[in-house]
């Protein structure tokens, strides 16, 4: 049985769904295996098929798990699905609600013209990969091994009189020479007072003697993400940074010691946001504690003030607490952690000791 497949299956059924038409490409590759930009995947309660164009037609054979079936449309997309639901009786349809368009829910509403009715499901498509198997778990820690071994040697390139530009660059081609596809997410690169913008994405800034850096980067290694960030100084940082980089370290060591299975997103978050409040910051911590990571950077779980999500067994995400002051700079720390075996294990393993260049 594939477990993927029988799981919306489960999801059409408790819905009172026929089939389900998934355009994501996250969705597209979990259930079906294709890689490809192009396509539109129809999974019946006893059929599925991926439909593509001719340019992805070998690909797509080559790829589909063996209980879809790749077919090349003739006409349209639309026009082969309508063909498909007509011959298969297919009524009532689920789609990605929180994926779609206005206008791409009007193109399906307008064209799939033997469809009965049409539903969204929210993200409750999405919501079937926040548990990873054994599989998906390896792939993600390979990833993040890869990353920490970027983060390695971009302690012994970085060098004062270096653009933000120029260590991302780094960052990117040493991902990709150790066989990464490519960063999962725009590098960031956030030097001396830029080190304050949480988003910080390199600039033309030149780095100098007592600047904080945030480098905050990811690979895409066998379809899966990593995220990692690390703050390091060049030269000796300012007292308060000092102080704001201890600061941070104890709340990600609160909030990883907290963590066990069947805490919520929230709490996870308070322990680390009561400590940083505590000490004065709480102003300066804007940002949620962390987020699911898989074949999308950013998936649920999600670990903040407002999270409703319980975090269980099979569950990847970040650990990520952050201090950003104005005019001055910031600190984050970032790990990406599971819980296997009723236990969290961390996959990053660089360094969280300050490091001073």
């Amino acid at each position: 049985m594939n477990t993927r497949l029988h799981k919306l299956r489960e999801l059409l059924k408790e819905n009172n769904l026929d089939a389900a038409v998934i355009t994501g490409r996250a969705n597209t590759l979990y259930f079906s295996g294709f890689t490809g930009s192009t396509s539109y995947l129809l999974v019946g309660m006893d059929k599925a098929w991926l439909i593509v164009d001719f340019r992805y037609t070998i690909q797509a054979k080559e790829q589909a798990v063996k209980e879809v079936e790749a077919i090349e449309y003739e006409d349209s997309f639309h026009a082969t699905i309508n063909e498909i639901i007509k011959e298969h009786g297919i009524c009532n349809i689920g789609f990605e609600g929180d994926a779609l368009t206005f206008s791409q829910y009007e193109e399906l509403k307008n064209k799939l013209t033997f469809a009965k009715s049409l539903v969204s499901l929210g993200n409750k498509i999405d919501r079937i990969r926040i548990i990873k198997d054994a599989d998906e778990i390896e792939r993600l820690q390979e990833a993040v091994t890869l990353g920490c071994k970027v983060f390695d040697h971009i302690v012994n390139f970085i060098k004062p009189g270096m653009k933000e530009t120029e260590v991302a660059a780094e960052i990117e081609y040493t991902m990709k020479k150790l066989g990464a596809k490519g960063p999962s997410f725009e590098t960031i690169v956030a030097a001396g007072p830029r080190s304050a913008l949480c988003h910080g994405t390199a600039s033309d800034y030149t780095i100098k003697k007592g600047d904080a850096v945030v480098l905050d980067f990811g690979v895409i290694y066998r379809n899966y993400c990593s995220d990692m960030t690390r703050t390091i100084f060049i030269g000796e940082p300012d007292p308060e940074l000092k102080k704001i980089y201890e600061i941070v370290r104890k709340a990600q060591e609160a909030a990883l010691e907290k963590l066990v299975p069947g805490i919520s997103g929230f709490d996870a978050d308070k322990a680390a946001r009561d400590i940083i409040t505590e000490a004065g910051y709480g102003k300066n911590f804007g940002h949620g504690l962390g987020h699911g990571v898989g074949l999308l950077i950013h998936e649920d779980p999600r670990l903040s003030m407002k999270s409703t999500d319980i975090l269980t067994e099979g569950m990847v995400f970040t650990v990520e607490p952050g201090i950003y002051v104005e005019g001055l700079g910031g600190v984050r720390i970032e790990d990406m952690v599971v819980f296997v075996d009723g236990k969290l294990r961390n996959f990053t393993t660089s360094t969280k000791d300050m490091v001073i260049i």
